[in-house]
């Protein structure tokens, strides 16, 4: 171990380790009290010191005391042992695949001195690690050949050999850094397979993540009353044992830490101060192209098929507008991380996949009402169909509150889908002419079953109604999906139960976010329909309206005035100026 830091950091893991290990020591030695117990109950009774009925009493009561603890004991260490720690889902990059990349990772395991991983997988987040997969669930222990001189006629000697770590490396890295940025990036991580092949270490893991799959056994639904409580104490048991080595396990990794560092900082340590810089901002470009241009895709039952090119041009776009990467153009000369890949387009593919399952939920594979969609066909095939199916549904809300068509005489065809029909009707009305609010022609599912409002919801009583009946269609249409959009595929036992998705990016929309977007998905249908404009993709924002090519950015505190204050006036102003015509009906889904 290179420098006095690293060393202390294996010491204090190592010691931490051997803490966790007593944990465990001490849940046998408890384990095996009573059948010690009965051993000198018995040997008493057969030396003639401990005679009589109470004795005899004794050594019954505490031999099947005994037996039982031995049992449960003996079921609980199964389940630790077998059951299937959580595997975090990534996208496995063979060497076949990325040969280079492979190539770079092993050269820097030789130059930290420490033992290269045993394979590499990419995860859709901006973050990478060492995760251990030796467990036999996750996959086959890896035999090899003896390497000693062969004999002929004689069966070569088969040992088992356990596997390094798994390199698991965020896929907008690839992407977004250069390759030595990438390689500064990954020294700390890979140089934690050193202390990761310490047998103390592996074994306080192991130990660790056996109790923690065990709880989450002792947690599965489905059981019947005698089963459950069996499990019941399981859990128990598992969890005071976590509890027992918690801060022993933390100190630990802390400890593991604090080595690879250590180890690290012989290797490119000037190159990965600037790019932690990198970091930063690939996870600023990347939650907002998962939050504004990939979410409404979703939506759509469409996933964007090269989501790590999208963030390349995200941040690109974000580094032009706030100046955050000095230098940005003499970086673009260097190489791409993601030229170490053979096919990049093939891993992307298949990371984008992977990203919409777990921030979204849905099937494992394409399909009729899941299929990709490429950057050059979101605007039409995205922005487009959002726009049109949201302004269907807020004609289909005004139909079912009996909401007339727009009075205006110069709309010539008073019963089609117009933008005049949604102003006319969320117009605050004043003095002696005020429309009085239609009830409406069926029960709306949410508004009359005593729900309260929500804080932002709009604040005039039209928007109100009009929200609440967005909000109960889109309640309607999500409960009749078909059952198919969340199946499960080969990789089931990576979503815990299935459940999808593992981590949604917003929360349900409030009544006001919901009027918002289906108002301005309507302004946006007539500007395309009547005024020449055109859906765009905006690389930070997502869906933008392009007015003669420029993005229509002021169209939003318009939107919020009609619906908050009942006040269309700053809206028709707009409109006029953009020639767009609210009388027209408009082309809807």
């Amino acid at each position: 171990m290179t420098g006095t830091g690293g060393e202390l950091g294996v010491r204090a893991a190592r010691s931490r380790a051997l803490a966790v290990l007593r944990v465990r020591s001490r849940a046998l030695a408890v384990a095996l009290l009573p059948a010690a117990a009965e051993v000198i109950l018995l040997t008493g009774g057969a030396t003639g010191q401990f005679t009589g009925p109470g004795w005899d009493a004794a050594r019954w009561a505490v031999g099947a005391l005994a037996v039982l603890v031995l049992l449960a004991a003996a079921g609980i260490a199964l389940v630790v042992a077998r059951a299937r720690p959580a595997a975090s889902p990534t996208v496995p990059v063979s060497e076949r695949s990325a040969p280079d990349l492979y190539r770079m990772v092993r050269d820097l395991a030789d130059r930290l001195d420490v033992p290269a991983p045993s394979a590499i997988a990419l995860t859709p987040d901006c973050d990478s690690w060492l995760e251990d997969r030796t467990h036999p669930a996750h996959a086959p222990p890896v035999t090899r050949s003896h390497d000693g001189p062969v004999v002929p006629g004689a069966r070569p000697e088969r040992r088992i050999a356990v596997p390094a770590p798994v390199l698991v490396i965020g896929s907008p890295f690839l992407w977004w850094m250069r390759v030595a940025e990438l390689r500064a990036v990954l020294a700390p991580v890979v140089a934690g397979t050193g202390p990761s092949a310490e047998p103390d270490i592996a074994a306080a893991r192991r130990f660790v993540r056996g109790l923690d799959a065990a709880v989450a056994v002792a947690d599965a639904p489905g059981r019947g009353p005698l089963t459950r409580g069996v499990y019941a104490v399981l859990g128990r048991v598992a969890r005071l044992l976590l509890r027992g080595c918690r801060e022993h396990a933390a100190l630990m990794e802390r400890g593991v830490a604090t080595a690879a560092a250590e180890r690290a900082q012989s290797v490119d340590y000037g190159p990965r101060i600037a790019a932690q810089e990198q970091v930063g901002l690939a996870y600023a470009g990347w939650d907002r192209l998962l939050t504004k241009v990939a979410l409404p895709a979703w939506r759509m039952g469409r996933w964007p098929s090269r989501l790590d090119v999208g963030v390349a041009a995200a941040l690109t776009e974000l580094s032009r507008r706030d100046r955050l990467a000095d230098g940005f153009a003499a970086r673009l000369g260097e190489r791409p991380a993601c030229d170490l890949l053979e096919e990049p387009g093939a891993v992307d593919e298949a990371v984008s996949l992977l990203t919409a399952r777990l921030f979204h939920g849905g099937p494992a594979e394409p399909g009729p009402g899941w299929a990709p969609v490429d950057w050059q066909a979101y605007p039409e095939e995205v922005v487009d169909r959002t726009w049109r199916a949201e302004a269907a549904r807020l004609h289909r809300v005004l139909d079912s509150l009996g909401v007339s068509p727009s009075l205006d005489p110069a709309t010539p065809d008073p019963g089609g889908p117009t933008l005049a029909r949604v102003l006319d009707h969320l117009t605050e009305p004043s003095g002696g002419g005020a429309l009085t609010v239609p009830a409406p022609a069926v029960p709306l599912d949410g508004v009359e079953d005593g729900t309260e409002a929500d804080p932002d919801d709009p604040a005039t009583e039209r928007s109100a109604l009009l929200a609440a009946g967005l909000g109960a269609a889109l309640a309607r249409e999500e409960n009749a999906a078909p059952q198919g959009a969340r199946a499960q595929g080969p990789d089931s036992a990576l979503w815990e139960d299935g459940d999808l998705p593992l981590f949604p990016l917003q929360p349900p929309r409030t009544g006001r976010e919901l009027l918002a977007a289906h108002v301005t998905a309507m302004i946006c249908c007539a500007a395309v329909d009547t005024a020449g404009a055109a859906p765009g993709l905006d690389w930070l924002d997502g869906p933008t309206l392009l007015l003669d090519g420029e993005r229509a950015v002021d169209l939003a505190p318009r939107v919020l005035s009609l619906i908050e204050e009942g006040d269309p006036g700053p809206l028709r102003v707009w409109l006029a100026e953009a020639g767009i015509r609210p009388e027209k009906p408009v082309r809807l889904v």
